[in-house]
């Protein structure tokens, strides 16, 4: 049993170790946070998306973003896109579920707001069709994936594909990315 704890953790270790030696992905991590920085001083807002692990990390951090991280400042324009269930249900019911991010979308993004979704394969057809109307909008998009890309790198403007193939392990370093975009964004725009 503590071989396993012992090897779960330093898997965890590896991916983000990768991430911390590749100067590439971490210039794409000031990028997106850039980018989210320059819509929000614009009037933009920023959508997360993900399903199931990654729709909790959506959450996490949109939350960030439009609560606060490490200190007390206005809030910032961001939300989950699932995060209204009458609203999944229904449009999941009558349009089928592979619309329901790219439908909401639609109805509440423009141009120059900023689309970041989550998926471990990058291949979440939800997701790829809100990527497709994004680009439609002029909305720009942030991909956090595992370690190819899947579809998803296709449409990115920014690709934050973990250099890993294990689900937990690439959700693990998601959040610890999100967390670094949201401090870098606060930062920012307040200026501690």
């Amino acid at each position: 049993m503590n071989q396993r704890i012992a090897q779960s953790i330093t898997d965890s270790i590896n991916a983000k170790q990768a991430i911390l030696n590749n100067p590439e992905f971490l210039a794409r991590i000031e990028s997106a946070a850039a980018i989210i920085t320059n819509s929000l001083r614009n009037g933009g807002k920023i959508h997360f998306c993900g399903n199931g692990g990654s729709a909790a990390d959506a959450q996490h951090l949109a939350a960030e973003l439009s609560g606060r991280f490490y200190f007390d400042r206005p809030p910032l324009n961001a939300e989950a896109l699932h995060c209204n269930t009458s609203y999944l249900t229904a449009v999941g019911n009558d349009y089928g579920y592979d619309l329901i991010f790219s439908r909401l979308l639609k109805g509440t993004a423009r141009k120059g707001d900023v689309i970041v979704g989550i998926s471990t394969s990058g291949n979440s057809k939800n997701i790829i069709n809100a990527f497709e109307a994004a680009k439609e909008m002029g909305v720009s998009i942030i991909a956090m994936t595992g370690e190819t890309g899947g579809k998803m790198k296709d449409y990115a403007d920014i690709l934050l594909n973990v250099p890993s193939k294990d689900t937990p392990r690439i959700q693990e370093s998601h959040i610890m990315i999100g967390h670094i975009i949201c401090e870098l964004v606060e930062t920012e725009m307040f200026g501690k």
